[in-house]
């Protein structure tokens, strides 16, 4: 049953949603500098640790397709208590993990609360804020979710500066713990319950998301043979097929596909994965940039991105607003022209950047990532049935996974292959970016076909 609020038990219980979910997201990106810690405990190479990664995603994109399932079935408030104990079990597991296998079972019962809580933290901000409200409620969500990727390194690499990897788990337990006694409080069973029996042949279908996303991640990899990956490829695609038809049959669904009928709502998943892949093509390729050709210390590469996670933690609580004021059409626009520019500059200067301009223009795409990603995903939630927003969170959340995967084998495919034929690294940074650039570029063209609202009087 939905749950009246006052302002203050409104406020307080967006602060301990939002804690909650910013707390695990940043777990989502914490542990890559964290690897080498990991190596040398459990004597493992790069190859197996980057499973701590991989495992993570795969059953992270497993469990977002079941979120709308269970917040329809499942009050609130006692879902949000399961993902944060959840979170917190698996995460004490890795604090006491004496093998990597050990760690391994608790990162993936992170990644199970992670899946859940990222669609659902969305859909009920979107469920409790009026329409025209929206666009600051989620600008201010987006810290969350464009903050979280940048932030998580910076912080793993203070406390790993000073304290074990095991001190890195302590900080995620001790804060899921106290979000999850808070909660007892705050948090309510705001979202409507219409119990209906879990599609067990859905579910298992969905699993063709992790396997679309791991066969892109197996085109990165050196020692696995392009045939293995197209393979997973196809069976992901095909399994996805059926998915999709199985849906569109069943006139309850698992995840109502229907939502792609509404045209404003396609262009906004489309608006949301280029975003995301600007956001994470920049914080992986610049502090390449940084490292391999600038020749700058792992310290002073990841400390060269604090300014743009800055810039972008301040920018999306504006765009939010502006949302609300002038419409997705022109905000969006704004955003796509910053990564297009950006990369555009990025294309032509590559090969004679100093640190402070390569600084400048990471934070001028990490800028136009606020400006599309949380309002797209609102002109997106705008554009579909009131009963149909958390749905439409899970397929946005889902396709940003797939976009940002996408995105990662194709810098990382571009660069090695443009330098195997340019001999030059300086020139094969320039074919990566100027490959981006062109994505951005069709980014803007998308979202000036958007529509746009009447401007909301102050």
């Amino acid at each position: 049953m939905e749950q009246s609020m006052t302002k203050l038990e409104r406020r307080m219980f967006i602060a301990t949603l939002l804690t909650g979910t910013f707390s695990m997201s940043i777990s989502q990106s914490a542990l890559s500098t964290a690897y080498p810690a990991f190596m040398n405990t459990f004597g493992i190479n790069s190859a197996t640790v980057s499973w701590l990664t991989t495992g993570f995603m795969l059953v992270m994109t497993l469990m977002i397709p079941v979120s709308p399932w269970l917040l329809h079935n499942v009050p609130f408030k006692r879902l949000f208590q399961i993902i944060e104990a959840t979170f917190a079990i698996g995460t004490l597991i890795c604090v006491w993990a004496p093998s990597f296998s050990m760690l391994m079972i608790g990162r993936l019962m992170e990644a199970m609360a992670v899946g859940i809580i990222f669609p659902s933290y969305q859909a009920v901000m979107l469920s409790i804020t009026p329409k025209d409200d929206r666009g600051s409620a989620m600008g201010i969500a987006g810290l969350v979710m464009d903050s979280a990727l940048a932030v998580g390194p910076i912080i793993s690499g203070i406390i790993l500066t000073w304290s074990s990897w095991q001190s890195l788990f302590i900080f995620f337990f001790i804060v899921s713990v106290l979000v999850l006694l808070v909660s007892i409080r705050t948090i309510k069973s705001v979202m409507p319950i219409e119990p209906t029996r879990l599609d067990w042949q859905s579910v298992m279908l969905s699993a063709s998301f992790p396997i679309m996303l791991y066969a892109l991640t197996l085109f990165t990899k050196t020692d696995v043979t392009h045939v293995v990956a197209w393979g997973m490829l196809f069976l992901g695609m095909l399994m996805a097929a059926f998915f999709v038809k199985r849906e569109l049959r069943l006139p309850k669904p698992m995840l109502q596909l229907r939502v792609f009928k509404y045209k404003n709502f396609t262009k906004s998943v489309f608006m949301t994965g280029f975003s995301y892949v600007g956001l994470i093509v920049t914080t992986i390729l610049m502090p390449l940039y940084f490292q391999e050709y600038l020749h700058v210390s792992p310290l002073i590469s990841g400390l060269a991105l604090v300014p743009a996670a800055v810039l972008l933690s301040f920018l999306n609580p504006l765009s939010g607003k502006m949302l609300d004021r002038y419409g997705a059409r022109v905000v969006s626009s704004i955003g796509m022209s910053l990564i297009a520019v950006g990369f555009t500059c990025m294309a032509i200067f590559a090969g004679h950047m100093q640190l402070i301009i390569a600084m400048l223009l990471a934070m001028m795409t990490e800028a136009g990532n606020a400006f599309v990603m949380m309002p797209s995903v609102t002109a997106g939630a705008n554009a579909i049935p009131e009963d149909w927003v958390s749905d439409g969170t899970a397929v946005t959340t889902t396709a940003r996974q797939l976009f940002g995967s996408a995105g990662v084998m194709l810098a990382t495919t571009v660069l090695a292959q443009s330098q195997n034929v340019t001999h030059s690294l300086g020139s094969s940074f320039q074919v990566t970016y100027g490959l981006f650039a062109l994505i951005g570029i069709i980014g803007l063209g998308l979202a000036l076909t958007l529509p746009n609202i009447k401007r909301k009087q102050a």
